[in-house]
């Protein structure tokens, strides 16, 4: 191609984009003056110009622009009906090259005579398209193929057409910020020029072929994902010649004879969509250009579809796959958790948190195809979703209607998932076009879930990874053994063991998988919800503001909480909500049943505890504070400290423990990733069935209100993996921890508030996260750019404290108001006035009171505190041994996450599992810890020996609260 042709074909390309472009912007300025049924003729027309403009200069040019009409002739569900009926000739009636161009080309290629290789040629194309033109004929051993010749010169032709299509893009990201088609160009520009070697071709056909298992005729046809469909086998190739098997079939497009053969072409598209499924979720190798010129239907019953041209073939990596496949089944079910994970494993950033945003688009990927007849109205539902979508942009940020308009929220698209994309609205344009609906969701979610599940299901024997943290000492390679078993046995999806002892870290391990979707790897600066173990945080925060003076243990709440001495609380002391002796166990326990997203709403819970009733006298009896004791305590540390719950948890805990980015009492947005993901042992849960009526619990647990402990059980993982629970601020069941986040702390507080030295054992180091996670900065204008960048006010780009943004969307409209444009990369710091505090206490302690262990567990002078003989001190659970009590608490959590820690010995120990169970794994962690140790093993973990545990005596232990 000479540099006259290059300039010509450059020139005509950006004139028609300059005039469509042009046309449509006239168009919405005359429209404000026409009448309703004016604008739909006049819209109906500039389409119908439109595109006759684009076919005549497709055809004109070929190439490139031949496959970029052939990929909209197929998003009949979005485009407007003139664009796809011109558009669609260009699916396989192109204009023929000369046959002495295709005589040349082969020989050449083939190195033999035509005479030589075929006994007869069919002179007549079967199909002319953008790269090749492909005839039928019969080689001289008698066999039947057909002959794919690629075109003179294309090779040229396809590069300056990537060019000049780069630079419309850039064009237009330049005109319409919002549509930044770049990802998608940058990644066509690499993969298009690898259709042009048919050697290429060849071998994907080949790999697909054996993948969808074609040539197998001892498949089982049973298997969920069993495909049916047909690929033609490879004859022989070169770098632009390549010869097929023949296979007689039926093309798309001819509705005619698809009805007059009986196909049922509902079945054949679901059929291809299971191909596709089978080849991106379970080969992760997929052909990336599924229109309807590269299908056949086969003739003969039961009428499969034919698989053609593997030239533009996309290979992805292990992680990408099951990214893409959790990204699936995250819309499936709803799981902004795992969307928002799914997202940041494949590199996909966004420059703000709109998690309800992200599912809508999500859902737009793999919502059910709308036959072409619907077309108009899906447009309609669609651009109304997104000027939805972008309002409320412009209402978190600010913006005005301009701004809005050249926003666009995502920062970096993953070239990966392009092709990926641009398959699924293929599919979704070739149901369309045959006029089907077809239910996505339904027909790939078995191939997702089998990636996952497969790579899930790989325990400890078969899987090399399952464990991959160091060892430490002899204890933790004995521990590890014991987690091999457990996890051959199924009793471990997940698990973390941090323990120290005489302030060295002898422990720290993570093994398993974050969930039952999630094949990765747990780490160990992997977050693990760990439901009560959150009650011993927040006692600690309480204490913190106790040895600071700020409170007395003896102080009515009503004093520092004004409020709160409504209905008959005035006699109620800090010390009494502390002991879970308050009479408020059962104060909003209907909330987890009747509103559990109420739990979100940190005022409004803090407003109906001021507001509850007493059942008994403070004092009178210790009953479980299953709920309750979070907002109790988190109320008095407000109104105590005149500081946010979150302020105070970071200057208390985070900052002097140097735990920044692993302890969360409701998490930031940006650390989805690191998430660990809740399941239920079904085994234990079977336990549950034969339970009986238990007065000593608190109303949730009741029979006579619920009915079915199993079914409430089940569904609590259900509830806590939902973003809107994880973000929220429940001081007594959503904590966000690593068990050497959880483990520190406890190593901490064995001291009597002594700062163990940095961990530093394992990768990433504690604490070199980032405490609020920061999202992409907004994009700089270029230079030399006309185009105005977004402007943020200035008090936006401050860094927000992480309860203030708690209190904006813990709301029961959280979904809508998620925004986070901090620009700090920690966590906020103590103020000015913090030096009263004393977070930093002399000699490294963060507790002055030198008697603080007997504070914590209600010993000695703080014994007429606490009931007698009750399991709790002062917000800790208090330990026996077989041989009397012990000095040492800790503070357990629904389903076996654990922290625990001995005074005498000088031992800290967490455990945080995702796996819920009745403890049966905490327990054989800790009997083999504290044997190997020779230290006393408290009663509350020895019980129930290898069975797990007796529900009837387990569910009032905090193990199981």
């Amino acid at each position: 191609m000479g540099w006259g042709n290059i300039y010509k074909r450059r020139v005509k390309v950006f004139t028609l984009a300059l005039v469509i472009y042009f046309d449509y912007k006239a168009l919405q300025q005359r429209e404000k003056w026409a009448s309703k049924s004016k604008k739909n003729f006049l819209w109906e027309k500039a389409h119908e110009r439109n595109a006759k403009r684009l076919l005549n200069l497709i055809i004109e040019l070929e190439g490139l622009w031949v496959k970029m009409g052939q990929y909209l002739s197929t998003r009949a569900d979005v485009l407007p009906e003139a664009y796809i009926y011109f558009l669609r000739q260009l699916q396989d009636s192109l204009p023929p090259r000369p046959l002495q161009e295709i005589y040349r080309n082969i020989q050449k290629e083939l190195g033999k005579t035509m005479d030589e290789l075929f006994s007869t040629f069919d002179d007549n194309p079967i199909a002319t398209a953008s790269i090749a033109q492909v005839h039928r004929a019969t080689l001289r051993n008698g066999q039947d193929v057909v002959v794919k010749v690629q075109h003179e010169g294309i090779k040229a032709v396809i590069l300056e057409d990537l060019k000049n299509a780069k630079s419309i893009v850039d064009w237009i990201a330049w005109a319409e910020p919002q549509y930044d088609f770049n990802p998608m160009i940058d990644e066509w520009c690499k993969e298009a020029p690898k259709e042009l070697d048919f050697n290429h071709e060849a071998e994907n056909t080949r790999t697909v072929s054996k993948n969808l298992g074609c040539k197998n005729n001892h498949r089982n046809t049973n298997s969920e994902n069993y495909v049916d469909v047909l690929i033609p086998e490879v004859i022989q190739s070169s770098e632009k010649v390549l010869i097929l098997e023949y296979m007689d079939g039926i093309r798309l497009n001819d509705s005619e004879l698809l009805e007059a053969f009986g196909v049922d072409k509902k079945k054949v598209v679901e059929e291809i969509t299971r191909a596709y499924a089978h080849q991106i979720y379970v080969d992760g190798f997929f052909n990336g250009d599924p229109h309807p010129g590269n299908f056949l239907v086969s003739k003969e019953p039961p009428h499969r579809p034919i698989l053609l041209d593997f030239g533009l073939t996309k290979l992805i990596s292990s992680s990408m796959k099951q990214a893409l496949a959790k990204m699936f089944l995250a819309s499936a079910e709803g799981d902004h958790v795992a969307l928002l994970s799914a997202f940041a494993e494949m590199g996909l950033k966004l420059r703000l948190d709109l998690p309800e945003q992200a599912m809508m688009v999500t859902n737009v990927f793999f919502r059910a195809s709308t036959p072409s007849s619907e077309a108009l109205e899906n447009m309609k539902s669609l651009n109304e979703e997104r000027t939805k979508n972008m309002k409320i942009i412009q209402e978190k940020m600010k913006l005005s209607k301009k701004e809005v308009s050249r926003f666009n929220p995502v920062d970096a698209f993953p070239g990966d998932a392009v092709i990926f994309v641009r398959v699924l609205n293929l599919l979704r344009g070739l149901s369309s076009t045959l006029n089907v609906r077809v239910v996505y969701l339904d027909i790939m979610r078995p191939f997702a879930e089998s990636v996952l599940q497969g790579k899930i299901s790989r325990g400890p024997v078969t899987n090399a990874q399952w464990i991959s943290t160091p060892v430490h000492s002899d204890l933790e390679a004995k521990l590890r053994e014991l987690l091999i078993k457990l996890g051959d046995d199924d009793k471990i999806l997940g698990i973390q063991v941090c323990a120290y002892k005489d302030g060295k870290v002898i422990i720290d391990t993570a093994a398993g998988v974050l969930g039952r979707y999630d094949p990765r790897p747990v780490k160990p600066d992997s977050l693990f919800p760990v439901f009560s173990a959150t009650k011993g945080i927040t006692a600690g925060m309480l204490h913190w503001l106790i040895d600071n003076g700020k409170l007395k243990l003896d102080e009515n709440v009503a004093n520092i909480w004004s409020e709160f001495g409504a209905n008959g609380k005035n006699s109620i002391k800090v010390h009494h909500v502390l002991n879970h002796t308050s009479g408020l166990h059962n104060a909003l326990s209907s909330i987890p049943r009747e509103d559990p997203l109420l739990m979100c709403d940190w005022d409004e819970c803090l407003n109906r505890i001021a507001m509850s009733v007493p059942e008994s006298e403070p004092g009178h009896e210790q009953q479980y504070h299953y709920l309750s004791f979070g907002w109790l305590c988190g109320g008095i540390i407000e109104r105590a400290s005149g500081k946010k719950f979150q302020e105070i948890l970071n200057e208390a805990i985070i900052n002097p423990l140097n735990v920044e980015g692993e302890l969360y009492i409701g998490i930031p947005p940006g650390v989805e990733s690191r998430l660990a993901t809740l399941t239920v042992d079904v085994e234990d849960l079977k336990l549950l069935a034969g339970m009986g009526s238990r007065p000593d619990l608190p109303s949730t647990f009741q029979l006579g209100e619920i009915g079915d402990i199993p079914q409430m059980v089940a569904a609590i993982p259900i509830l806590f993996n939902t973003l809107n629970i994880r973000r929220a601020i429940i001081p007594a069941a959503n904590g966000h921890c690593s068990a050497r986040a959880l483990a520190r702390y406890y190593a901490t507080l064995v001291t009597g508030g002594i700062v163990p030295p940095p961990h530093t054992v394992s990768e990433p180091p504690l604490g070199s996260h980032p405490h609020i996670p920061t999202f992409s900065s907004l994009p700089h204008k270029k230079k030399g750019s006309k185009s105005k960048e977004v402007a943020i006010p200035k008090d936006k780009t401050k860094k927000e404290d992480h309860n203030h943004r708690h209190s904006k969307y813990s709301k029961k409209d959280t979904g809508k108001n998620y925004v986070q444009l901090a620009t700090d990369n920690r966590s906020s710091t103590t103020s000015n006035n913090d030096a009263e505090y004393h977070t930093n206490k002399k000699d490294g302690k963060i507790f002055i009171n030198p008697k603080i262990h007997d504070s914590f567990m209600g010993l000695r002078e703080y014994e007429n505190l606490v009931s007698p003989n009750g399991a709790f001190g002062l917000g800790f659970k208090r330990y026996n041994s077989k041989d009397g009590p012990l000095t040492a608490f800790g503070h357990s959590g629904l389903g076996g996450s654990t922290g625990f820690c001995d005074v005498e010995h000088n031992f800290a120990i967490a455990v945080t599992l995702n796996k819920m169970s009745l403890g049966g794994v905490t327990r054989k962690v800790m009997q083999l810890v504290c044997s190997e140790l020779n230290i006393p093993l408290p009663e509350e973990f020895a019980r129930f020996g290898s069975q797990g545990s007796g529900m009837q005596q387990n569910f009032d232990k905090p193990l199981i609260n």
